[in-house]
């Protein structure tokens, strides 16, 4: 692109909206919100490294402001300039203000950003919002028919052993859609990759001795922005181009794609933080206060004043942005509570935003998913929003992990997460379908790990193992860490695929964390937020090593797709229909066959579905989370065996061709396992 040269440059009065830099054949139009500012310039750069502007401009009051809205067009300037403002006003942190007229600042409605942060490099970009989409075609997949894969762009790929072409980036994980069609998956959530601002931590690695980073990103600055991080290249608009090819290409495979964002908080941190954006341009909007400290509900240091109605118009209209112009399917909120508290900080049941997200209608078929919880105490698992919002269970689990690990008087609450968490979603007139239902996340130990340690081992990060959570209901199956005691192996592996099979059971919509079907570890640390190495990147090596938890993985996700009842949206009644009383939905048994006694407390459950439930097919599901094989009487059949955790591949999952008949009353059930059993005959299940 060739130098600006100021003298070319015109300057007209501007439009009080839409918000940003809108790019015009013959100029650009930059429109910025700010109430207590008193003076505004734009400037413009001839090169990312620049330091010093080509040109800048004062908007005049009189003429360039209307309202809070400060609004110049420039004609000559060409799409793809590099820009950033400043701003000048009152100096009084009390008061909330923090102005500083020597800080250049990004604009937060720049669709693109390109520089280096930590160098004072970083530039928005005047883009036009492409209107070319031809082809992409979204999968509008219901949301109960989903099963969601958790990963990080960058860590999806980073590793040598990935063999990509492109390692950790968009275009990496393009690479990789024939891997996760092939698992089964059909939507990828990933970890933000909203433009974040400065990552170094200002602490090493006690392992490599470098600096470590904000690895997962959940420090925004640039909230319409694709962060450039992981393009292969980004100088001016490339990035977007290839986030676009990555949404398109995951699209035309039939995978929705799931954004992470971070509207609780922002890479300004509190009052020892960096000037970056918001803070210069109005710092006691976009920001709780308290005499003009800031509120920190995010347990980030700042929290964002997300029912101020501008700081509301600014994150609706980001998120029709994702929607209508990048294609996005759905978000998940981090730590949605944030986005009920008022002004002031407290909750409110009625919040504007919620509702507003709720009911827009460029949103109305994307996937609203909330972390609903926050660093403040805030805790709504359940009540979160309505109809519109499902939820991150964090109840599901803690609740499975703990009838696993195998603590006492358990079962009947993983019943209740099993069969949907009716207890939390039923009295709201909400549905299975409101439950994201996991077992492992990008917070916290990896499945490998949830069975191999007792304890965090966070101390590579650097905080003396203090971070991350202390109680992760984990069991390490008798020694900590790596070993190679074959039995103790086994089991862990036998623990695994149990864990897996109960998340594709379960009425809800199941989320995998990335990585565990080819036994990811982190060596057992459970807040990996910092570790940008092979800590965190995926090892593509130990697929080929955990071929039997992949196989497994694959098959789980396959007979969750063959049968209908495992992803309805109506809770069973335990009850028989109208026309047939005596065909009860679900029976909860014990071991002996007997109806369950939800007062006793070993962990051993067992559940009919009947036929009709599922189209034709009855299902018998088996859980001992005993240490001892348990056996189990069965219900009238024929039965024939479908999955079995406890047993080695191919005998631990038969398609329903090839799945053996189970010719005996009594089936001995392995300690730490689960089975299913099939019937296609409905007259000897009533």
């Amino acid at each position: 692109m060739r130098k600006i040269n100021p003298e070319r440059l015109r300057v007209t009065v501007g439009r009080p909206y839409p918000n940003g830099p809108i790019v015009y054949e013959n100029g650009i139009r930059f429109t910025i919100f700010s109430r207590h500012a008193t003076r505004v310039w734009v400037a413009v750069f001839d090169t990312i490294e620049s330091k010093t502007p080509a040109w800048e401009y004062e908007f005049d009051p009189e003429k360039h402001r209307i309202g809070d809205m400060w609004s110049i067009y420039v004609y000559g300037l060409p799409e793809g300039v590099y820009f950033l403002y400043r701003m000048d006003g009152p100096q009084e942190p009390v008061e909330g203000h923090r102005y500083n007229a020597g800080i250049y600042l990004l604009d937060p409605y720049a669709k693109a950003f390109v520089g280096d942060i930590h160098k004072g490099t970083m530039k928005c970009v005047a883009v036009h919002d492409k209107m070319d989409w031809t082809v992409d075609v979204r999968p509008h997949i219901p949301i109960e028919n989903l099963v969601i894969y958790e990963t990080h762009v960058k860590g999806f790929t980073r590793s040598a052993s990935s063999g990509t072409a492109y390692p950790g980036t968009y275009r990496g994980l393009i690479e990789k859609i024939p891997y996760l069609k092939g698992l089964g998956v059909n939507a990828v959530e990933l970890l933000p990759i909203q433009e974040f601002g400065e990552t170094y931590l200002g602490r090493c690695s006690l392992e490599t001795g470098e600096e470590l980073t904000n690895y997962w990103g959940y420090s925004n600055v640039g909230f319409f922005a694709p962060t450039g991080r992981y393009a292969v290249k980004a100088t001016r608009l490339e990035h977007l181009d290839e986030f676009r090819e990555m949404v398109e290409a995951l699209h035309a495979a039939g995978i929705e794609i799931i954004l992470d964002v971070v509207f609780n908080h922002t890479s300004e941190g509190n009052e020892q933080g960096p000037t970056l954006c918001f803070r210069g341009i109005d710092n006691a909007i976009y920001y709780l206060l308290d005499d003009g400290k800031y509120l920190n509900y995010s347990g980030c240091g700042n929290t964002v004043n997300c029912n101020h109605p501008l700081v509301r118009d600014f994150i609706l209209d980001c998120l029709r942005y994702w929607v209508a112009v990048m294609h996005i399917d759905g978000f998940r909120f981090d730590l949605a509570s944030i986005l009920g508290r008022d002004q002031e900080g407290n909750i409110r049941e009625d919040a504007p935003l919620i509702a507003r997200i709720a009911e827009d209608p460029v949103l109305r078929d994307t996937k609203l998913i909330a972390e609903a919880w926050d660093a403040g105490g805030a805790y709504q698992v359940g009540s979160f929003g309505g109809a519109r919002w499902a939820e991150w269970n964090g109840k599901y689990r803690d609740d499975v992990r703990r009838f696993w690990r195998g603590d006492a008087g358990m079962k009947g609450t993983f019943a209740t997460r099993i069969m949907g968490s009716a207890d939390l979603y039923q009295h709201s007139d909400r549905s299975p379908e409101h439950t994201i239902n996991f077992i492992t996340c990008h917070d916290g130990f990896t499945l490998y790990d949830l069975v191999a340690y007792e304890r965090k081992h966070n101390e590579a990060n650097g905080e003396d193992n203090r971070d991350g959570a202390d109680d992760n209901f984990s069991w390490n199956c008798g020694v900590e860490g790596e070993t190679d005691h074959p039995e103790i192996n086994r089991l862990r592996v036998r623990c695994r695929k149990s864990l897996a099979a109960t998340l594709f059971l379960s009425l809800g919509v199941p989320m995998m964390l990335g990585g565990d079907e080819m036994e990811r570890t982190q060596r057992g640390n459970n807040n990996a937020y910092c570790q940008d190495n092979e800590i965190s990147w995926f090892d593509w090596s130990r697929k080929e090593r955990a071929g039997e938890l992949f196989e497994f993985y694959r098959n789980l996700i396959a007979f969750r797709a063959g049968n209908p009842v495992l992803r309805r949206s109506t809770y069973f009644q335990g009850r028989g229909g109208e026309v047939d009383p005596a065909a009860v939905d679900l029976c909860w048994y014990d071991s002996s066959g007997a109806h369950a006694a939800w007062d006793r407390s070993e962990n051993t459950l067992a559940c009919r579905i009947h036929p009709e439930e599922n189209g034709g097919v009855g299902l018998y599901l088996m859980f001992n989370g005993t240490l001892n094989a348990v056996s189990f009487t069965l219900p009238a059949g024929p039965w024939r065996l479908r999955i079995n955790s406890a047993a080695a591949p191919p005998e631990d999952y038969f398609t329903d061709r090839d799945a053996p008949p189970v010719d005996r009353p009594i089936l001995p059930v392995a300690a730490k396992s689960v089975m299913v059993l099939a019937s296609t005959t409905l007259d000897n299940l009533t």
